[in-house]
């Protein structure tokens, strides 16, 4: 299992409960397939860098996850699929990235001298 990180950009015309309801759904398929949800942070309304289908604005989330190296395909069909989706990216994160992400979460600061535990 990798360690992968997802950045969605919902439509801003969703209700609070519309985002909340499609960020369980996408956890939601992460866990039935096998994966283990680590993180989620929403971010809420952001202004976009370009207008994307005349909107100005997009309701951001960030899911942080540990999934089979396939299941990434399966992810990206549902997210294609969903109209409340704007864009999203998925990253894969090495060992580094995970223990900043670790250490950002619990208060404490990175170094990039440090070594990351294998």
């Amino acid at each position: 299992m990798n360690n992968y990180e997802l950045m969605v950009i919902f439509t801003p015309v969703l209700s609070e409960e519309e985002f909340k309801a499609a960020q369980k759904k996408f956890a939601a398929i992460v866990t039935d397939n096998g994966g283990e949800v680590l993180h989620t942070n929403p971010w809420g309304l952001k202004s976009l860098a370009y207008p994307i289908a005349k909107k100005t604005t997009g309701l951001y989330w960030v899911m942080e996850y540990k999934a089979p190296t396939d299941f990434n395909e399966k992810l990206k069909t549902q997210l294609l699929r969903d109209e409340s989706v704007m864009r999203h990216m998925y990253t894969v994160l090495d060992k580094y990235a995970v223990d900043y992400n670790t250490k950002k979460r619990s208060g404490g600061k990175y170094s990039p001298n440090e070594k990351a535990e294998a």
